[in-house]
């Protein structure tokens, strides 16, 4: 889940997190969940979901730190959950509803295809240089470069394909949506074209810090024998997730900082793989799930089919 909260500029003072689905785009306010999904027929499937997060519930899991595990796995939960529901409604097909048995298998699948591209296949990769690098660092960091390496060429490939860059198109007119809501003005198409698709606060940053903080994190256990060195990677990736997140919070308050826009500058620059610009019908979708999630009126039926 991405967190697009604008503090400065934003005159409602609290954060509005959002995800692109199939055909549709997610937003999330700490009062509501809103999904809409563009139809095969043109109109616009709109759902909102009265729900605070579990962080309110239970001030402890708010901690830093602490706060930045518990919305990784949340926004794995949820984005599974919606990305299957949207996916039912833009190919307009009976949705079969997720168990709690499905969800923790899908969870685990992708875990686990996660573990083994980016954590164990570098740490593999970098052993077979292990004896020409005498620097604990040095050698942490050439497995962070080829960490970042296959995570570069894995988002390249899957963007070549045609369903994927829907996708992106999606997740920019998410960003353009948002950051004309930050800035106050009306959500509409028009203004929007004004905004960037390349957020400060994306999750793709966070993913990009998370793998540079891997690097300082791996560092301080040495170098065990191949087995434990994948093992205790695995085992901090809680950790290094919750640091990351703390790391996007820091920088978000320093925006116009020219240092902290330097560090979050990779982030920016992976969103060009990750974004693409949206048309008119997608921002709209885009609009619908942020008014669902502030609280606006549901739009009527019928009133935002895309022209044909």
């Amino acid at each position: 889940m991405e967190n697009h909260g604008n503090r400065e500029r934003n005159p409602a003072k609290f954060d509005v997190g959002g995800q692109a689905l199939i055909e549709g785009v997610m937003m999330r306010s700490p009062f509501r969940l809103a999904m809409a999904v563009r139809k095969p027929d043109g109109d616009i499937a709109l759902e909102v979901k009265e729900q605070k997060p579990i962080t309110q519930k239970y001030r402890f899991l708010a901690w830093p730190v602490i706060r930045g595990i518990v919305g990784l796995v949340d926004s794995l939960v949820v984005g599974i959950q919606a990305l299957s529901h949207s996916a039912s409604l833009a190919l307009d097909e009976e949705e079969e509803q997720l168990t709690s048995a499905d969800i923790a298998l899908s969870i685990l699948l992708a875990v686990g295809i996660a573990v083994g591209l980016f954590i164990a296949l570098p740490t593999f990769l970098s052993s077979l240089v292990d004896q020409f690098i005498s620097s604990t660092f040095l050698y942490n960091l050439v497995e962070g470069l080829i960490r970042i390496g296959i995570f570069l060429a894995y988002l390249f490939l899957i963007a070549q394909m045609k369903d994927i860059r829907r996708v992106f198109e999606y997740h920019g007119a998410e960003h353009k949506a948002i950051f004309t809501w930050e800035n106050g003005e009306e959500l509409t198409p028009q203004n929007a074209r004004k905004f960037t698709t390349l957020h400060p606060r994306c999750g793709t940053n966070w993913l990009i810090i998370v793998l540079i903080i891997s690097i300082f994190v791996f560092s301080l256990l040495g170098r065990p024998g191949l087995v434990m060195r994948i093992v205790s990677r695995v085992l901090l990736i809680p950790l290094v997730a919750g640091l990351a997140y703390e790391a996007i919070k820091f920088l978000s308050r320093y925006q116009d900082n020219r240092l902290a826009y330097i560090l979050t500058l990779p982030g920016l620059l992976l969103q060009r793989i990750t974004t693409r610009e949206p048309d008119d019908s997608q921002l709209e979708v885009a609009f619908a799930a942020l008014k669902g999630s502030l609280g606006e009126d549901v739009y009527v039926a019928g009133e935002n089919r895309r022209d044909s």
